[in-house]
């Protein structure tokens, strides 16, 4: 049976808006956003209306938030702003909005570091085939980022602990590699990698004293090969 003009309307107001309580109306409206981010990749507050529905001393504040979808798209498509942080929260806003999927984005700044985390279900759209695509996104987002910048950082784009379990996996791939070629006096080559992740091998072995490492090939089945170290004859 059709939805009647008021059902529809009721649904698409459903679609634009949440509810969303706590102990004070801002710390509702901050669990509202974090919702609404979910939906709206990038919304801000300017993009919501708020409405109070609910608030008293002994009950918890709740809050009506409801997206201009106007307004946030017009946010959306605004030229990058100045700020690498800035700058690196818009680019992969974008990518995952584009993308549609429901997932925040996080953006933390280190002195070492710029740091993107995509939280949500079902990335495995952003992340790829081997994290090919979160890396071609990591790319992107750190020329976006530090454009013209003389401080230089690392840029990292992770997506539901991606980078980290990707390192562990990377890390014991070489650890069998290295015990491999101890073991019967010959290199060894890793499977084939992209550049960010053969870097992830080199730094992990590259304080040991009986293996060294080096790349060979063309990409993209440039690869990385564990050498043991001839020591010298006593």
């Amino acid at each position: 049976m059709p939805m009647a003009p008021d059902s529809e309307q009721g649904a698409r107001t459903q679609e634009l808006g949440v509810e969303a309580e706590g102990k004070t109306v801002g710390e509702a409206k901050w669990s509202a956003m974090k919702d609404l981010g979910r939906r709206f990749p990038g919304v801000t507050a300017e993009c919501v209306r708020f409405e109070v529905v609910g608030s008293s001393e002994d009950d918890p504040s709740r809050v009506r938030g409801e997206v201009d979808v106007k307004a946030w798209r017009a946010a959306a498509s605004a030229p990058l702003p100045a700020e690498p942080v800035e700058r690196l929260r818009g680019v992969v806003t974008r990518v995952v909005q584009e993308l549609g999927l429901d997932a925040t984005v996080d953006v933390e700044e280190t002195v070492e570091e710029l740091r993107a985390t995509v939280s949500g279900e079902d990335l495995g759209l952003l992340i790829g085939k081997h994290g090919a695509t979160i890396d071609a996104l990591q790319h992107v987002a750190m020329r976006a980022a530090l454009r013209g910048d003389a401080e230089r950082k690392q840029v990292v784009v992770d997506a539901a602990g991606y980078r980290e379990q990707r390192e562990v996996a990377l890390h014991r791939a070489a650890d069998r590699a290295v015990a491999d070629c101890l073991r019967f006096g010959r290199p060894v080559d890793l499977e084939p990698m992209r550049p960010l992740e053969r870097k992830v091998v080199h730094v992990y072995l590259r304080d040991r004293t009986d293996v060294e490492t080096h790349s060979e090939g063309d990409e993209p089945d440039r690869r990385l090969v564990v050498t043991p170290v001839r020591l010298p004859a006593p």
